[in-house]
């Protein structure tokens, strides 16, 4: 097709600061999971949609399909909503303590997209 351009779920970006390989980072509305260690400025390739194992908030039990945000401070995911990032669903059970989860990710930031 004349106007494609790339693959639309593992696109290119480029590095809003140094990105660490398997930790998100926030770009705008969409969180971006890095398939590589790149420097700030760099290009790098990052999963937005499909299953992710990351970082979460220990303390928390989550249920298959709940609601999971993006803790930007503490680059891990959690239920809480207050000052996060919807960034997709629990794709499997989580249990308390656990230090990561499983996590379906949605694309962009619906919340702010249907704000």
């Amino acid at each position: 097709m004349k106007t494609f351009s790339q693959e639309g779920e593992n696109p290119t970006f480029t590095a809003p600061a140094n990105v660490t390989a398997g930790t998100g980072v926030k770009i705008g509305d969409l969180l971006v999971i890095p398939a590589i260690t790149a420097a700030n400025g760099a290009q790098f390739t990052g999963v937005i949609r499909g299953v992710v194992e990351h970082a979460k908030l220990s303390a928390q039990a989550w249920t298959e399909g709940q609601q999971v945000n993006w803790d930007d401070t503490n680059k891990r995911f959690t239920t809480v909503t207050t000052g996060n990032f919807r960034a997709g669903v629990a794709y499997r059970v989580a249990a308390n303590p656990s230090a990561t989860g499983l996590v379906f990710l949605t694309g962009v930031n619906l919340g702010a997209a249907l704000a």
